[in-house]
């Protein structure tokens, strides 16, 4: 059998050369043609998938093709500065016709209409074994308040700490474990902080902690407050008193104590590679970087649940999933190769390559046994601790504002100046709040989903 899963290419350059634009959008049908690869005269599909870097499980596609001979597959990587260059395909409409998204950006593609509305697929062709072997938090999130469903789960993973036994035993300081608040964070991050070395500046911080929408929303959440009010998306509750305590503790312990790192203390690398470094002997950290950390960590390594806070015990939930680009000329070609990408087969293939936690909750016992026969250093590695908020019903999900793009570059723009350059108090979210509140006027959903054809 030819293998048709065809090596990285230029994602716009083979795009373009298929002739698409964003011209073509018409209303999307709501019962869809599944796809036949055995109707008469059927001619040969190219559809081009999109998602990270690593290599792995995407030599699983070969099957796919197998079953689907018709169906032609281009794998292209995500590029660099994923989330400012994939908006700026979206908008050209040079976008890959599946995809992989996450987080805070996610959403924002879904609002201004690029993603398609996988409704009427699920309802026409999934097993409600399926949905219900995901996690049900993970699968709500994927539905904008409209109705449309935009993407389907990729894989799971829980916010835990990740800590450096070498390094607390050296120092004499108690394992985390589930019984931890944030005051107990905050005193082994004390304890932890160093100057290793003669010149007399701090080299060794207790923690760190990525800037980001969701990192920060879990410490918000801990202290009972939110980013968005829940019952009303368009509202902001940033400045409400107990997220400015919440955030008010972070820049605290970055600026005040110095015993978190900040971004600019560690030179801006992602905070697990800083942890990997042995420079922080803490790290707020998911399931999804244990493979970097494993593969490069020269230390024994330690997982413990999430700090609690003053208000609640909470965890973030990831938001990876799966989605179909708006424009694709093939969207039931497409659906059947998103149903491949969230089959067991896929993300038993993804979790042996990336260690990546299944999205799938029958899944996760395997997940656990490959992490346990690739790396036998893992033994002593608290697993579970990735799965307890899922299990216990604490982990939360991002909170998503109706007009996402707006609030989250005015947000950021403020947490630039709070958290990294410490040129500004909390306080400043106040007036950041009612800005955001401001844009959610036109809330930039689009109810009705859109679709490429030609």
């Amino acid at each position: 059998m030819k293998n048709t899963f065809r090596e990285p290419i230029s994602r716009r350059t083979f795009l373009k050369s298929l002739g698409m634009s964003t011209a073509a959008l018409t209303l999307a049908a709501c019962a869809p043609r599944l796809y036949n690869s055995n109707r008469p005269g059927i001619n040969k599909v190219q559809l081009v998938y999109q998602d990270c870097r690593c290599r792995g499980e995407q030599l699983l596609l070969q099957k796919f093709t197998e079953t689907y001979p018709n169906i032609e597959v281009f794998y292209t990587p995500d590029p660099e500065n994923f989330e400012e260059k994939m908006l700026a395909d979206l908008e050209a409409g040079t976008a890959p016709d599946v995809m992989a998204g996450c987080c805070d950006f996610f959403p924002v593609w879904a609002q201004k209409g690029y993603l398609l509305d996988l409704r009427p697929y699920v309802q026409a062709d999934l097993d409600a074994s399926v949905i219900s072997d995901w996690n049900a938090a993970q699968y709500n999130s994927f539905f904008t308040p409209g109705g449309i469903q935009y993407a389907l789960p990729k894989y799971h993973g829980g916010l835990a700490l990740l800590y450096n036994k070498d390094l607390f035993d050296r120092y004499n300081v108690a394992y985390p474990d589930g019984s931890w608040t944030h005051d107990d964070y905050l005193d082994a991050m004390s304890k932890l902080t160093r100057e290793t070395t003669l010149d007399t500046q701090i080299d060794l911080w207790g923690s760190t902690l990525d800037i980001s929408w969701e990192r920060i929303q879990v410490h918000v959440n801990a202290w009972g407050g939110h980013l968005v009010d829940p019952k009303d998306n368009t509202r902001s509750l940033m400045s409400s008193p107990e997220s400015l305590a919440a955030m008010e503790w972070l820049r605290a312990r970055i600026w005040d104590d110095h015993v978190m790192a900040g971004p600019l203390d560690i030179q801006k690398v992602e905070p697990r590679q800083a942890f990997i470094d042995q420079r922080v002997a803490m790290v707020e950290e998911g399931s999804w970087a244990l493979k970097d950390i494993l593969d490069q960590a020269d230390f024994r390594i330690g997982a413990a649940p999430f700090p609690a806070g003053p208000a609640r015990k909470v965890t973030l939930a990831t938001t990876d999933g799966f989605a179909i680009y708006a424009g694709t000329r093939h969207p039931e070609a497409a659906w059947e190769l998103l149903k491949f990408l969230v089959s067991k087969e896929y993300g038993l293939a993804m979790a042996e390559a990336e260690l990546l936690q299944p999205a799938r909750s029958s899944l996760v016992d395997e997940w656990v046994n490959i992490i346990r026969y690739q790396y036998p250093q893992s033994a002593g590695l608290d697993l579970a601790a990735f799965a307890e908020g899922q299990q216990q019903g604490y982990a939360v999900t991002a909170e998503v504002f109706a007009n996402m793009d707006d609030a989250l570059k005015l947000t950021r723009a403020a947490w630039e100046q709070i958290f990294t350059l410490g040129q500004a108090p909390v306080e400043m979210l106040k007036e950041v709040s009612a800005q955001i509140e401001q844009t959610q006027a036109s809330t930039g959903y689009m109810d009705k989903p859109w679709r490429r054809t030609g």
